[in-house]
């Protein structure tokens, strides 16, 4: 079911700190209607050869990633899949990681057999039951933050929401389900899961003048969550935002657990990093700013990682376009592993996974590129799960 349901109305009232930001006129011609300019990603890279789906047994030879040019993935309809399996059945757990191997340019390396991958699940390796790789639509919530703490109108980090949320939408396919939600005291569902761009960009023409002053990052986050729990396939949250929370219902630990409960990837993408650096150089921004920011970054992150997402801090408008590119090659080419944990206990802990590339010798996986230059990587995972309970 791709359809969000209504989002109620909360009321909140609180102040927020800093307001050491003047609203700065932008020197290019350019307004919100139909999206603001943004540096062109060039042509499509030509995808390499692909192999069958990597089932073998591990070898000792070095993997060999033969280009490491952005890969175009050709879209197909995703078939069945081990990520498609239920988390847990009614009487034998299993669990499902997704994981991206990515090099240092963010090109997702492909054709790794399942030999090579070492699930760890608190310290103790794990047998696959299930792997494989796949490529397939996209699932995913664009989460904005238009609050007027910070994005005032036609101030700087107001251009850059715009120009960061219309150069995503720009590189998704026409294949992928995309749904706009904006927040500032609530979340607002702009647009619903759909695949008709007229509708996104009408969606994202309605990013004008923002009301509240609040970002209640926890809430929004919590509430998308909650909506996407069920839905079947890749699924993903993309977040544009300073990382502040001002006064959410949820706090940092509450909100930890609905991400590593949720299932659902998180991708954070930092804004406001060049000008608190510009505020800061001058003595603008106090102790306390600096550290509320600081540990807006941190939370972003955490929210990443712990779901097995990645997280940007771009400096300049120039990094977006291959942020987005990478972004869509790991929502769209994942391995898929399967495996029974070894501890049947239903405890509602938290168990730590951890993802490894090994070679037979139990040493770490060398990949290298056709020149025979070793290349460095990536393992993108979920860092762990809550386990069920015995009420469950």
């Amino acid at each position: 079911m791709r359809k969000i349901l209504g989002i109620g109305l909360g009321l909140a009232a609180a102040t927020a700190g800093l307001v050491v930001y003047q609203q700065m006129a932008w020197a290019q011609t350019s307004g919100p209607i139909g999206g603001p300019r943004r540096p062109p990603i060039g042509g499509e890279p030509r995808p390499p050869g692909r192999a069958p789906a990597p089932n073998g047994p591990a070898s000792d030879a070095p993997i060999n990633a033969p280009d490491l040019s952005p890969i175009e993935t050709r879209a197909r309809r995703p078939q069945a899949t081990p990520g498609e399996v239920p988390l847990f059945t009614s009487d034998t757990n299993y669990v499902t990681v997704d994981i991206s191997v990515v090099d240092s340019d963010g090109v997702f390396i492909p054709n790794i057999p399942q030999g090579n991958f070492q699930i760890l699940e608190d310290g103790v390796p794990q047998k696959i039951v299930n792997f494989g790789m796949g490529e397939g639509e996209s699932t995913v919530c664009l989460l904005i933050e238009f609050s007027n703490l910070f994005q005032q109108y036609w101030s700087e980090t107001w251009y850059q929401t715009l120009t960061a949320a219309y150069g995503f939408i720009e590189t998704l396919r026409p294949e992928d389900y995309v749904a706009v939600v904006a927040y500032d005291l609530r979340p607002e569902i702009l647009t619903d899961f759909t695949q008709d761009r007229r509708e996104i960009q009408g969606a994202l023409n309605r990013l004008k003048i923002p009301g509240y002053s609040e970002s209640n990052l926890f809430d929004a986050l919590g509430e998308m969550i909650g909506r996407m729990k069920d839905i079947e396939g890749r699924k993903s949250i993309v977040v544009l935002a300073s990382g502040r929370d001002t006064l959410s219902k949820y706090n940092l630990k509450q909100i930890r657990q609905v991400v590593q409960e949720g299932g659902v990837t998180i991708h954070t993408i930092g804004l406001m990093q060049a000008m608190r650096d510009y505020y800061d150089s001058r003595g603008a921004m106090g102790s306390i700013a600096r550290m509320d920011f600081l540990q807006a970054d941190n939370q972003m992150r955490t929210f990443s990682r712990e779901s097995g997402g990645l997280s940007f801090f771009p400096r300049f408008y120039g990094e977006f376009p291959n942020i987005f590119q990478l972004l869509n090659y790991v929502m769209r080419n994942q391995y898929t592993a399967v495996y029974q944990p070894n501890n049947t206990l239903r405890n509602g802990e938290f168990r730590k996974i951890e993802v490894r590339l090994v070679a037979p010798t139990g040493k770490e996986l060398r990949v290298t590129n056709e020149k025979g230059k070793r290349v460095k990587y990536q393992v993108v995972h979920k860092q762990g799960y809550i386990a069920p309970r015995e009420v469950e």
